[in-house]
């Protein structure tokens, strides 16, 4: 293990080989990001080094959790406008102040408000059933049990948003207390998360929260080398929310180059057997309203955020959906294929939160649609793979420029002859800024794994701080050369790695 000495130094033979037996000083984000340290001062300047071992209530935990808490409560503050009136006495009022949100428009829309069982009962007009996964089908369920069904329609659909909005605090407070804890040594690195103006302004549109919060526990248990709750928690984001799943496919490559396959088979079983459990009950007895999801979600044309849709609306003759369907799918497959290779081939092996974020990135560059509130899929995940202030500032201000684009650009197209707001030119410039944003931030990630002496977190003296069993363990199989050899931290117990296509194929490199 690294040294707690602050007088240790790390090896010059390597930049991830630190010299000493004990854990490590926590990392001081004030010290390492100048951007970190000019923002200090607005609250006293850099912490110092003995406030991090000072017996204090005031634990990272707590403040990230409670800074998070707070930046939600703003974010319902910026949603007042719409709760006085303007979700219900005009259509475009709710986009030129840009506090939409789906929640209450659904209560009414999707039977909730009639008592009707998602998935068993049928809707009224052409959804026919709920077209959400069945986890959140029962979160927004049980969020109409506690809505009074008295008063006007109004009124219960303000309940019923401010029920789900409790609900969804909660999930942030949860997504902020697993991503500080899921880095031990950089608890700090949540405040990315808690501060993201982005995830303010739209934790109370949907309820993508729920799975987002269930992705971050999932990774939290894998960097605590529990694969089978990692499992249990990805099987239930992925039953509130198909983008989870993908998290599996990074997990396959990082094991396979470790040879943990046992432990990836543990967390595979858990996924899926959770799957089941949640799905299985609804698939059997009412199918029609289970498969509504994927139906919807195969059928649903082009729609907003999608570099499809500039496509689409600048093309004379538009792809058909089931065109976009192939090619979007193609382009994810050729993603993944490029993320997976890079992965087997990296000098050193990426951490895990590094091919998340990449592959659900790519998900959402290559989907036919890009609601405003997806970039809380990418939140936790960026704060994980890039702990840089500025580059994730970058990015959350190209997020920041289309939330306003997106309900400008509504406001135009709903105003009438007025048009107030964004015309089609101007939107298609801020979808291009949201790809353009998020497109840099994943540049920056894939440096980090081409010459990992640029990854902040291994700079600092760890390797994998939330790959669980791949913290420190040795490469089994690599496609080439691997410069840097394996972790230093591991300790050789077995065979060495299998290399393809490398000269050095029957021993480890020299260190």
């Amino acid at each position: 293990m690294p040294s707690a000495d602050p007088s240790a130094e790390t090896s010059p033979s390597s930049p991830y080989e630190p010299v000493g037996a004990e854990e490590p000083d926590p990392v001081r984000p004030t010290k390492e990001d100048e951007v970190a340290e000019a923002g200090s001062e607005l609250i006293g300047g850099p912490i110092g080094r003995r406030v991090l071992y000072a017996a204090t209530w005031w634990t990272p935990v707590r403040v990230i959790t409670l800074v998070a808490i707070g930046m939600f409560a703003l974010g319902m503050v910026q949603k007042m406008p719409c709760y006085n009136g303007a979700w219900f006495f005009g259509a475009s009022s709710q986009y030129t102040h840009a506090c939409y949100s789906d929640i209450p428009h659904l209560y009414e829309g999707r039977g909730f408000a009639d008592g009707l069982i998602p998935y068993f009962d049928k809707l009224p007009g052409d959804m026919e059933y709920l077209e959400y996964p069945v986890l959140t089908g029962m979160f927004m369920e049980m969020a109409s049990w506690v809505t009074p069904g008295s008063g006007s329609i109004q009124h219960q659909e303000k309940i019923y948003w401010m029920v789900n909005a409790g609900i969804l605090m909660a999930c942030t407070a949860v997504v902020a207390v697993c991503v500080t804890r899921t880095h031990r040594r950089r608890p700090w690195d949540g405040l990315l998360v808690a501060l993201a103006p982005a995830l303010a302004l739209t934790a109370t549109i949907n309820w993508d929260l729920l799975a987002v919060a269930l992705t971050a526990a999932a990774m939290m248990m894998w960097s605590r080398s529990r694969p089978l709750a990692f499992g249990v928690l990805l099987g239930l984001a992925t039953a509130a929310k198909l983008y989870p799943v993908l998290l599996l496919g990074p997990l396959l490559i990082l094991c396979w180059r470790a040879g943990r396959w046992r432990e990836l088979g543990t967390a595979l079983l858990g996924t899926v057997g959770t799957w089941l459990v949640v799905n299985l009950p609804v698939i059997l007895l009412a199918s029609d309203g289970w498969s509504k999801f994927y139906s919807f979600s195969r059928e649903r044309s082009v729609d907003f955020g999608s570099f499809w849709l500039i496509l689409s609306q600048r093309m004379d003759s538009p792809l058909t959906t089931d065109t976009v369907n192939t090619l979007a799918v193609a382009l994810m497959l050729l993603a993944c294929l490029g993320i997976g290779a890079l992965g087997l081939t990296a000098p050193r092996r990426p951490r895990f939160a590094q091919l998340a974020f990449l592959v659900v990135a790519a998900f959402v560059l290559t989907n036919k649609v890009y609601s405003p509130q997806y970039v809380l899929w990418l939140i936790p995940l960026a704060a994980l793979a890039r702990p840089r202030w500025r580059d994730f500032l970058i990015w959350q201000a190209c997020e920041v420029a289309y939330f306003l684009g997106i309900w400008l650009y509504l406001a135009y197209t709903t105003s009438g002859d007025a048009h107030k707001g964004l015309p089609t030119e101007g939107y298609q410039l801020v979808i291009v800024v949201h790809l353009l944003g998020t497109l840099y931030l994943c540049a920056v990630v894939v440096r980090d794994i081409l010459m990992p002496e640029r990854d902040v977190v291994r700079k600092a003296g760890d390797d994998d701080p939330s790959g669980g069993v791949l913290d420190g363990a040795q490469d089994r199989f690599v496609l080439g050369p691997a410069p840097y050899g394996t972790p230093p931290v591991a300790q050789s117990t077995g065979a060495p790695p299998v290399r393809w296509g490398s000269a050095t194929s029957a021993t480890e490199l020299p260190r």
